[in-house]
């Protein structure tokens, strides 16, 4: 089967997903979207608002930052796939209960088996204790690389939220530091492109 054929299965399961409370108040299931050829997959916690009314992930504010970040490095949405742990809104952009995580993250694994990417850069505390197993701080972690699974690198970033609560550009500084991080995502993608690694 085609992977565009695999990923219709698995979003159709997670339209149908009643495995924990979060479809009771969704509006929308929110997959992914982007290429499923990509060498790199963007995963953060979990839809908000705008991307329950619109079942697409990264499109509120935090989304257009995310998008912001990567056309900095001539990297256009389209080009990577992107998705969260979690399909459902949780109720007021809570966190992700460890039940609803586990409930959802079949789904993910199962997108990643079908993009079989090189890199997963998770944005966010959350999104990165999922593939590291253990909580850490991201200010501990991001910008660090971690080898998962069948060798792909793990690369965590600052979720674009947290970015958006902490706006100085200074050095140092969130932004600054995730300037740095999308650099060498662009750096990695190129040789991932180039067959180089």
């Amino acid at each position: 089967m085609k992977k565009e054929e695999l990923m219709a299965i698995i979003e159709q399961r997670i339209r149908e997903c009643q495995a924990c409370p979060l479809w009771l108040q969704r509006t929308n299931v929110v997959p992914g979207e982007g290429n499923l050829h990509s060498p790199i997959m963007f995963v953060g916690e979990g839809p908000g608002e705008e991307e329950d009314k619109q079942g697409r992930p990264f499109v509120g504010k935090a989304g257009q930052l995310l998008t912001k970040i990567l056309e900095s490095v001539n990297i256009k949405r389209e080009d990577v796939y992107i998705t969260n742990v979690v399909k459902c809104r949780p109720p007021n952009n809570r966190v992700p209960t460890p039940l609803e995580i586990q409930s959802c993250s079949p789904f993910l694994i199962a997108q990643i088996e079908v993009i079989n990417p090189r890199m997963i850069v998770p944005l966010g505390s959350t999104a990165a204790s999922f593939f590291l197993g253990k909580d850490e701080p991201i200010t501990k972690i991001r910008g660090k690389e971690f080898v998962w699974k069948g060798g792909i690198i793990i690369f965590p970033m600052f979720h674009p939220s947290y970015l958006l609560r902490n706006p100085s550009k200074e050095k140092g500084s969130p932004k600054d530091l995730t300037w740095q991080d999308i650099k060498k995502v662009r750096k990695y993608y190129d040789e991932f492109l180039k067959g180089n690694m």
